[in-house]
């Protein structure tokens, strides 16, 4: 399966529909590059050093397709952490252009990576599902030995062959498994497997990869240490192969690991056919993957509704005709674009999809692709016939009544969430083609200028035109800050300018809550952490400060004298956790130096 990824229409080419009929005009000899190529795809390489800036956003969800609220999210040298819907964004970041990488961390997870080509003024959107990281099984490290999952993935470890990963000495005790395999023929691939499916072959050349199975592999020691295999050692790797797979799957096959860093896939070492299972050998852990390489073409693609309307968050499918279990898809973004590699010289199924994962499992729109040696572009409208088209319209005030001109609707269907922009004048507008003929559907207004949130309203949209209530993004504070003095000179840092986490340490004596922003800040006020106990924590409970650190104070501090966290605020998880506290840090000797804190803050809770 190959991802695609969104991006604007560049070119626009016609094909003949299979359901309806689209203006049609093919262009043989341009690229998405500008550059002639119509005789082989070009030979690709990767190039890490040229940089532009992208803008990228996205939905996070867990295994049980629950957004994911407070993950970490990296996106070149920015970071930020979900909303209580799952939602990231990122504006204008300098990434690698051929291969810019979205991660997303999460305790007890395996990363989400994400890897596209950025192309200037062309922003992407993703859905990320998480995949859980639990241990499998336990092997004792001076034995060796095997653990294997259900579904026939298994992991073989050498004798005395595991050292700790931080500094490479021998780990002679029990060994926890965490593994997970990922299903080629998952519905939900795309939103679970790293990267884009491209990777580097032992020759440096760029290729498209066709997968029969990945997998993600951790090893960690009783204590939570992180653990590889040692130097000259060799793990063993046994991959089951779907049965729609097997018949085509070759007796050899490439292994790949997935590089984080470059968001890629490197080829290293093979894989051996036997029965239904790949087995191979691998010199340490991260993600494997099985693949045959293949040389691609780009494809772009632009979704229209009869009205001439973008239509965002529709699933357009790709399949190989001559193999349909191999698909690939995306979902297309809020100018309704999406774009991504596919194999040349291929024919291929396109299907449009409306809520593909919500279980809508019949297409609204169908046509044929044949691909060639050059990058293809489609401008495709949903005919008139087409008869689930809801159109969505209304508009958001704030608390005066006022009409909201910095804000977002979120729509919530079934298990995934939609956001759309506000205008100006406070109002949204846009199509969605519905499963049925309705659907339920629920909507909140946030207004991020006055960092208000409304009360939920719930709505059935219907097919034809949706006019929706008024909606008023008012009653609910979203605010998020951390304000601070050292000495009585003032920081503050503020959401979504600066982005906030929390925890909560279930193994420190007492637990603990963990509060920290990002990085350095953005606004000068450099970055800060503390942690207090939360033993009987709740609204006007007294917590004990632990710890406090801000680069403002470049000292070394300790709290001498104990320092009281008052609790204001204490919602539920995706509420918020607020309270304020003032004491005095003492430095280190021999001038132990006095510091005199404040600080106010208010935080969404993630757990």
């Amino acid at each position: 399966m190959i991802q695609f990824f969104t991006k604007k229409l560049v070119l626009v080419v016609a094909v003949f529909a299979l359901m309806g009929t689209i203006s049609c005009q093919k262009e043989i000899n341009e690229s998405i590059d500008g550059t002639e190529d119509n005789t082989t795809p070009p030979t690709r390489t990767f190039d890490p050093t040229t940089r532009i800036n992208s803008s990228v956003t996205g939905f996070v969800t867990d295994e049980n397709n629950t957004a994911v609220n407070g993950a970490t999210v990296r996106f070149g040298n920015a970071t930020t952490s979900t909303d209580k819907y799952g939602y990231f964004q990122f504006n204008n970041i300098s990434v690698v252009r051929e291969a810019a990488v979205v991660t997303v961390e999460k305790t007890g997870y395996f990363p989400g990576i994400k890897t596209y080509r950025a192309e200037t003024g062309k922003s992407r959107l993703f859905r990320i599902k998480l995949i859980p990281k639990t241990t499998s099984g336990t092997i004792n490290a001076t034995s060796g030995g095997s653990t294997t999952l259900s579904n026939g993935l298994t992991v073989t470890l050498p004798s005395s062959g595991v050292v700790y990963a931080s500094n490479n000495a021998a780990y002679s005790g029990t060994i926890n498994v965490a593994a997970y395999w990922i299903d080629p023929t998952a519905k939900d691939l795309d939103m679970i497997m790293p990267g884009d499916l491209r990777g580097i072959d032992k020759n440096g050349g760029l290729n498209l990869l066709t997968t029969f199975g990945m997998c993600a592999v951790e090893l960690t020691s009783p204590s939570g240490d992180l653990l590889q295999i040692a130097p000259g050692k060799k793990a063993t790797l046994t991959f089951p192969i779907p049965a729609a797979m097997n018949a085509s799957a070759p007796s050899n096959i490439p292994l790949w690991y997935f590089d984080e860093a470059k968001g890629l896939w490197i080829e290293d070492g093979t894989a051996t056919k036997n029965g239904s299972s790949y087995v191979g050998d691998v010199s340490h852990f991260s993600f494997w993957n099985c693949d045959r390489p293949d040389v691609y073409v780009y494809l772009n693609c632009t979704l229209f509704d009869s009205n001439g309307n973008p239509i965002p968050y529709a699933w357009i499918k790709l399949s190989e005709v001559s193999d349909p279990w191999n698909t690939r898809g995306g979902i297309t973004n809020d100018s309704g674009y999406v774009s991504g590699i596919i194999p040349a010289n291929t024919q291929l199924q396109m299907e449009v999809y409306t809520n593909y994962y919500n279980g809508c499992p019949t297409p609204i729109y169908t046509q044929l692709i044949t691909t060639g040696n050059t990058n293809i572009t489609l401008n495709v409208t949903i005919p008139n016939s087409v008869p689930s088209q809801a159109d969505v319209s209304g508009s958001v005030t704030d608390c005066n009544g006022l009409s909201v001109s910095n804000g977002y609707i979120i729509m919530q269907d079934g298990y995934y969430n939609y956001r759309y922009a506000l205008d100006g004048l406070g109002q949204y507008n846009f199509s969605t083609i519905l499963c049925n003929s309705t659907s339920n559907v629920t909507f909140v207004a946030e207004d991020a200028t006055s960092a208000q949130q409304g009360t939920p309203l719930t709505y059935t949209i219907n097919v034809g035109n949706n006019t929706i209530p008024n909606i008023q993004a008012c009653g609910t504070s979203i605010s998020q800050f951390i304000n601070y003095t050292v000495n009585s000179v003032p920081y503050s840092l503020t959401a979504p300018v600066d982005s906030f986490m929390m925890f909560i340490n279930q193994q420190s004596a007492p637990s603990s809550i963990y509060i920290y922003n990002m990085g350095r800040g953005t606004t000068g006020s450099g970055y800060v952490n503390f942690d207090f106990t939360s033993t009987g924590i709740g609204v006007g409970s007294t917590q004990v400060l632990n710890n406090f650190y801000t680069s403002m104070i470049s000292d070394s501090t300790l709290i001498t004298t104990p320092i009281n966290v008052n609790i204001t605020e204490y919602g539920s998880i995706g509420q918020f956790i607020a309270g304020n506290f003032t004491g005095t840090l003492t430095g280190a000797g021999p001038a132990f130096t006095l510091y005199n804190i404040n600080c106010n803050f208010r935080i969404r809770r993630t757990q």
